[in-house]
């Protein structure tokens, strides 16, 4: 017998969690606040949050936002319940609206969900998870069917944390991307060349890179590097020029190359990329 489990929200991310946990063969009672979502699933239906949350002992929730979280589970007695919050929100977010679950007798995990809809129940999708280390223990095989865990502390707003960091690397460079194709569109030449043939392949061989920047930030970084900030400081002007040039706003490049010479007026001249991340921590 699988573990019954009761999955709150059934947006389009809320379905497809649902759907995946009645193909692995658990019994699922859905809640959502409008009636009537998703009516292709073979699933039980409470009226109220209070219903679905009393038939399963495992309760995974994903609704909009961290306050509608807040109220829909407020002054619900959560007494024996794993509450799992797939909900986006930030680390505070997070830590908060474990406090309150806690506080009504539940067992909180949250969760950072790194993949779309469509990819749940893939092998490519994977979940990040923190708080009760007991309760993610005793769960984990049943949130396995979702998707990769990766459980990364008791520390509740770490998983939220992990999640904003990934998806602002994400951001960054879909940023970067995005300006590249505007500097080749502007001159009317094809995107999907250039991002095929080149684009891609550059992209992919200056991730290399990431393990080297993160042993230099762990470790001490050397003194001198290959491509030094210098160097990178003064070379990075010609992005700039390049894009006003061609009519293109360097608004997504512009903070990079103030970086570099921040960098480089605080001594950091001979030093490498890993260097930057330090005048980006302001406390």
């Amino acid at each position: 017998m699988k573990t019954p489990v009761t999955v709150l929200g059934l947006g389009t991310m809320g379905t497809a969690l649902a759907r995946a946990f009645l193909a692995a063969g658990h019994p699922t009672t859905v809640w959502n606040r409008t009636p009537g979502r998703s009516p292709e699933l073979d699933v039980v239906r409470a009226t109220t949050a209070a219903e679905a949350i009393a038939a399963s002992p495992l309760v995974v929730v994903c609704l909009l936002v961290d306050d509608t979280v807040r109220s829909t589970l407020d002054g619900i007695d959560l007494t024996g319940k794993t509450v799992v919050n797939l909900t986006n929100s930030t680390p505070d977010q997070a830590r908060g609206t474990a406090e309150q679950l806690t506080s009504a007798g539940a067992q909180y995990v949250d969760g950072g969900i790194m993949a779309v809809p469509a990819m749940i129940g893939g092998p490519a999708a994977f979940i990040f998870y923190s708080g009760e280390p007991e309760a993610f223990e005793k769960h984990s095989a049943d949130l396995s069917v979702l998707a990769r865990p990766a459980y990364v502390g008791a520390d509740p707003g770490l998983a939220a944390l992990y999640d904003i960091a990934l998806l602002s690397a994400m951001y960054g460079m879909f940023g970067g991307a995005q300006h590249a194709l505007a500097l080749i569109t502007s001159q009317d030449l094809a995107a999907e060349p250039f991002t095929t043939r080149f684009l891609s392949p550059w992209l992919t061989a200056m991730l290399t890179s990431l393990p080297r920047i993160a042993e230099d930030l762990d470790n001490g970084s050397a003194e001198t590097a290959g491509s030094n900030l210098s160097m990178q400081a003064a070379a990075y002007e010609n992005l700039i020029s390049t894009s006003e040039a061609h009519d293109v706003d360097p608004m997504l490049l512009a903070p990079m190359g103030e970086l570099l010479h921040r960098a480089v007026a605080a001594g950091h001249g001979k030093a490498d990329l890993s260097a930057l991340v330090s005048l980006l921590r302001t406390a």
